[in-house]
């Protein structure tokens, strides 16, 4: 009998087609958006994710915060400082860094490339350790010495040299308003993602230099990184430092805040796990959208088959089999209506990936519970239509031209 009922509902769709396909774009769009908006919102917390581990896990900073919000000398970190807080870690600590940057044009003639230069410290490898195509990676002999070295990516290279290996050669910049010239050691595959390169301004390129030829030994700076050696205990190791920071500098631990790269993310990841399920719930008030458009089309479809279901009564159908009927045709109405929608949902996530260049995140639950979801809608509101089909009087049916 069900599947009897089932033919009879999808006769009556083909037969209003218009009809039944502008029913179902109410769940359509419903069940795209939201297949759209959660899968952004995980593709982008798998994003972050991955540029934090690219960071690096074991990633952290430490700043003062005065109580009186007036920043002095002895709020400040210099590089004696973070060579003092190294040594007294006794190897916990595998590279301490002020993470120096400056963005600058890298010159050749009259060609000319903007460039982030990013300064490295000892154990260079530790910030940094990039896809070396040519030449090498800056090591400790050149940041203790003070090498004015240079390692570029392979874009700036083949943007001022026309070429991609140039190790050897040198180039012009400014560095501290100081124009240097640096010799190129090495040339690197850029491997960031879409995000990084939004976040950098897009057309911006990275080199690295010694980080010793960028800051004196004297310069202060507001904050300190570290990088903790991944078999410590992160947490505990974080607290060693802040106290160690507070009795350097004669500190309330309560003043000396430390954060690491995991707790950020962490922080970033909950809010944009919070904000991708609010705007896919917004999103799901247009299933119920549809579903009022369901409900609406069938009430409309049982006035019109009044007399078709003064026959079915006639010929012996029972009260459940007219529900029955106009329950599945409102099903059948939402699962194509979610069939459609899922489709489109995952076809726009999956270009939008591949247009920016980021691998994308569906995860096969949110499929599933959207459809779910939208086939509950169906149900629930065919259902007052298929009760009042079913409560009809089969006389005054068989009366209604």
């Amino acid at each position: 009998m069900i599947f009897e009922n089932l033919k009879l509902a999808l006769f009556s769709i083909r037969a209003n087609k218009m009809r039944s396909f502008l029913t179902m774009l109410g769940m359509i769009i419903g069940i795209s958006s939201v297949i759209a908006i959660v899968s952004l919102g995980d593709t982008m917390r798998s994003v972050v994710a991955g540029e934090y581990e690219n960071f690096g896990s074991g990633l952290a900073y430490a700043y003062i915060m005065p109580p009186d919000d007036t920043y002095t000398e002895n709020e400040m970190f210099t590089k004696e400082d973070g060579d003092q807080l190294m040594e007294a870690m006794d190897g916990k600590v595998t590279c301490v860094s002020f993470r120096t940057s400056s963005r600058t044009d890298v010159k050749i003639g009259r060609k000319k490339e903007t460039v982030t230069l990013n300064g490295l410290a000892e154990n260079p490898t530790e910030m940094e350790d990039p896809q070396i195509l040519y030449g090498r990676m800056l090591n400790n002999k050149d940041i203790l010495g003070k090498k004015k070295f240079v390692v570029l990516d392979s874009t700036t290279a083949v943007n001022i040299f026309g070429q991609e290996n140039v190790v050897g050669k040198t180039v012009k910049t400014t560095i501290n308003n100081q124009a240097e010239e640096l010799l190129v050691i090495g040339i690197f595959q850029n491997t960031d993602s879409a995000l990084m390169k939004l976040m950098s301004g897009g057309s911006f390129a990275n080199a690295f230099v010694p980080e010793s030829i960028m800051i004196n030994e004297s310069d202060a700076q507001w904050a300190i990184y570290f990088w903790m050696a991944k078999d410590q205990d992160m947490d505990q190791l974080q607290k060693n430092i802040q106290s160690y920071i507070a009795r350097m500098k004669n500190q309330d631990v309560e003043n000396v805040a430390c954060y690491s790269a995991k707790e950020e993310m962490t922080t970033i990841d909950n809010m944009l796990g919070s904000l991708s399920a609010v705007v896919g719930a917004i999103a799901a008030i247009s299933l119920v959208v549809g579903g009022i458009g369901i409900m609406n089309i069938m009430l409309v479809s049982v006035t019109e088959r009044t007399r078709e279901i003064g026959i079915r009564k006639a010929l012996g159908a029972r009260t459940g089999d007219i529900m029955i009927q106009f329950l599945i045709e409102a099903a059948a109405i939402s699962a194509a209506g979610g069939v459609i929608g899922t489709i489109l949902g995952v076809s726009v996530v999956a270009i939008g990936g591949m247009v920016v260049g980021v691998g994308v995140v569906v995860k096969p639950t949110v499929v599933l519970v959207a459809v779910a979801f939208s086939a509950m809608v169906g149900l629930g509101f065919g259902l007052y239509p298929a009760k009042k089909a079913a409560k009809k009087d089969p006389v005054e049916a068989l009366r209604y031209e």
